[in-house]
């Protein structure tokens, strides 16, 4: 009989190969690096107008239809990380019921007039509370988002 350790990671291994089915992008879901990244960068390229980057970049993961480039991140806790200004960041929160909404959708150069300051920032990933992308999202005019995708 198997015990419930088997059980539940066959059930998350069983659950990622359902993610490699379903997606259209090359990213690989691995659960000891990137997978909350990459289940976030797909949320990305099918709501918004973003184009993924078929091989992982170390600032931005994707350029919108007029060329812009954004960073994605997503995370299933309260915080969001930023290590340097990109040019576009869409920082976006997951839950577990596999619904997810957007925290920040904007131009990187509010997040570093916010951030900029803390010591690290440029070179280390640095964390800060979705409370504080929420606030600056809103300071946010529609033609400096990210567009959302038409259906």
């Amino acid at each position: 009989m198997r015990d419930k350790l088997q059980v539940a990671l066959t059930s998350i291994f069983g659950g990622i190969d359902q993610l490699r089915e379903i997606s259209d992008y090359k990213r690989h879901f691995t659960i000891d690096g990137r997978l909350v990244g990459d289940i976030g960068e797909i949320i990305a390229a099918r709501e918004f107008d973003i184009t993924l980057d078929g091989v992982q970049q170390k600032l931005h993961d994707g350029v919108t239809s007029d060329g812009r480039k954004v960073q994605i991140k997503a995370t299933f806790k309260d915080s969001l990380t930023i290590r340097q200004e990109p040019v576009l960041y869409l920082g976006l929160k997951l839950y577990k019921d596999g619904s997810h909404e957007v925290i920040y959708n904007g131009p990187g150069r509010i997040l570093t007039d916010a951030f900029g300051h803390r010591k690290g920032y440029g070179k280390e990933l640095l964390s800060f509370p979705i409370q504080k992308f929420q606030q600056l999202s809103q300071k946010v005019s529609a033609k400096e988002r990210v567009p959302r995708r038409i259906s």
